[in-house]
């Protein structure tokens, strides 16, 4: 009899040992099942002025909402885009905005396409560069990668000006290490139909092609 209990007691002993089983691998499992599906990604930050912000053309056509679509219909790793552009923006504004953002989204990725607006109120290319600095150590203290969207200025600021805010971007790239578009407008600026009437802001008809100018330095980031 108590061999028979023993074994009664062993049977109906399995099925919670085998849960208690299934539970231990399941646990152990989990961190490589993540690792196959690859790591959390967090959404790309989109930083900028009125080029970012859909200055004057209808919701939902800027380069950063089709950015938004580009990257919602990636099968391998779809990503958010939050965009915090703002028409007007300088540089110490966005600076000042800066740290919130991060805290707020955790972006994986930082686009930071400002300068425009400081240049044309005259500002001194190394105080860009200070406020620009400033938002790429702070974006990569947040674990973000950075990329800068160059901009330049119209002839009539001269080219020692001009010379000077191009080479903060580049300085910036090279000693920071991050992704650079030299010159975000190329092939908009000036161009008949892309450009609106202030010759300062893109057309809607502009923004696909603003999005492939940042494109191939955009997308090894994601």
């Amino acid at each position: 009899m108590r061999m028979i209990e023993a074994w009664r007691g062993m049977v109906a002993g399995r099925p919670r040992r085998l849960a208690c089983w299934l539970l231990l691998a399941a646990s152990l499992l989990a961190p490589v099942l993540a690792c196959a599906r690859g790591p959390a990604t967090g959404p790309v930050l989109v930083v900028g002025d009125s080029l970012s912000a859909e200055h004057n053309i209808p919701a939902g056509s800027g380069w950063v909402s089709l950015l938004g679509r580009r990257l919602a219909a990636r099968d391998d790793r779809p990503r958010e885009v939050v965009n915090a552009s703002i028409s007007g923006e300088t540089t110490a504004g966005a600076l000042v905005r800066l740290p919130a953002l991060l805290a707020k989204h955790r972006p994986s990725v930082v686009v930071v396409e400002l300068g425009g607006n400081d240049a044309l109120r005259g500002l001194a290319p190394a105080q860009v560069r200070g406020n620009l600095e400033k938002m790429v150590v702070l974006a990569g203290d947040a674990g973000a990668k950075v990329l800068l969207l160059g901009i330049d200025v119209p002839p009539n600021y001269g080219p020692a000006y001009r010379q000077r805010l191009r080479q903060v971007y580049a300085d910036l790239a090279r000693q920071h290490g991050v992704a650079l578009v030299p010159f975000f407008l190329e092939g908009v600026a000036l161009q008949p139909g892309l450009m609106q009437s202030d010759g300062l802001h893109p057309t809607a008809a502009a923004q696909p092609r603003l999005l492939e100018n940042a494109w191939p330095l955009l997308e090894p980031l994601l």
